[in-house]
């Protein structure tokens, strides 16, 4: 355990840990509202879908690759699923297998891109959000969905406490999902082989394929992956906000890549952790919670947002550098 503290006391999460600490006892400080049980609950569940896509961000990112059409695959899960929910009766079995088998198919397009195109991931997938976004909006003409069926409104929740006063706090669908991601993404990484793999390739991609790891089916494992979280985000987002819209999601992507990046991942691979990216997501939420709550404009929140990325990047940009000159002993050519 002592082993564990010391070794845990150098690294990038320990770090985000302490800023994560210190901007929570801030705003308990400053707003009285913030430390309550209440807005906890709420904090959680109004992050969810950014949580749930960064945990399936983290396993392309340390790949070496990049999606960055999640939320154009999350808005044609959502859309075609809760369609199928009104018209034909499916429940809860239903909707969830329509999301995340759409998501895993639009998932394996980026993947067999990567693959087969050999260049930017972010390139890709930036046309195949356009392409996935422009396909949504061509056959929805943009319409939104009001009316979804009662079961779905209603959700599930557990409930855990109830106060003095009689409220009661319960753990909802997007708590439960977003729980489910990071730790199905943690085992993923921490618990098979696969994981092993996935930073290997991450690390040394032509290493990683000269010792036999198969590229191919680590890139549409992954990019379906991302999708598989893409379709469950986008059921946990509708449940919360009790309605579908086709341009609600689109545009969100710079708080699920914060997230990640934030939380120490490497955008050139091999590097993250799910630790320190569910406290990229715990500072990015934090953040933007305690603007509202100390009456700060929405119009801060990407600014605040974009300053934490560049600091967070500096940091790991020092770290990089201070592993290097360790390995590199004075007076010998780099």
């Amino acid at each position: 355990m002592r082993e564990f503290i010391q070794r845990f006391v150098h690294t990038h999460e320990c770090r985000l840990l302490i800023v994560v600490v210190l901007m929570a006892l801030f705003l308990s400080v400053h707003s009285p509202e913030f430390a309550t049980l209440q807005n906890l609950v709420d904090v959680l569940g109004a992050t969810a879908f950014i949580g749930i896509l960064a945990a399936g961000l983290l396993v392309v990112i340390i790949t070496g690759g990049i999606d960055l059409s999640f939320t154009a695959s999350a808005s044609i899960a959502q859309f075609a699923a809760l369609t199928a929910a009104n018209h034909y009766g499916i429940g809860w079995t239903g909707v969830f297998a329509i999301a995340i088998g759409l998501g895993v198919a639009l998932g394996l397009i980026n993947g067999l891109l990567v693959n087969s195109l050999r260049t930017s991931a972010m390139i890709i997938t930036i046309a195949t959000l356009n392409v996935f976004f422009g396909i949504l909006l061509t056959v929805t003409g943009g319409a939104d969905i009001f009316a979804l069926p009662d079961w779905f409104n209603a959700g599930f929740e557990f409930v855990f406490h109830t106060d003095p006063n009689g409220d009661t706090y319960a753990v909802n669908l997007q708590i439960i999902a977003l729980v489910l991601a990071f730790l199905a993404t943690w085992l993923l990484l921490n618990r098979s082989n696969i994981g092993r793999q996935i930073y290997a390739m991450g690390g040394n991609p032509d290493a990683a394929q000269r010792v036999g790891f198969n590229v191919y089916r680590l890139n549409m494992l992954v990019y379906g992956y991302m999708g598989a979280l893409a379709g469950v985000a986008s059921l946990a987002q509708a449940q919360l906000v009790q309605s579908v819209s086709p341009t609600a999601l689109v545009g969100r992507e710079l708080d699920v890549v914060a997230a990640v990046v934030i939380g120490g991942a490497s955008l050139i691979g091999g590097r993250g952790t799910v630790l320190g990216t569910l406290l990229g997501l715990a500072l990015i939420a934090i953040l933007q919670n305690g603007l509202i709550l100390l009456g700060v404009s929405s119009y801060w929140s990407l600014f605040s947002t974009g300053l934490v990325i560049i600091a967070a990047m500096i940091m790991m940009a020092m770290e990089t550098k201070k592993r290097h000159n360790k390995i590199v002993e004075p007076g010998a050519v780099a």
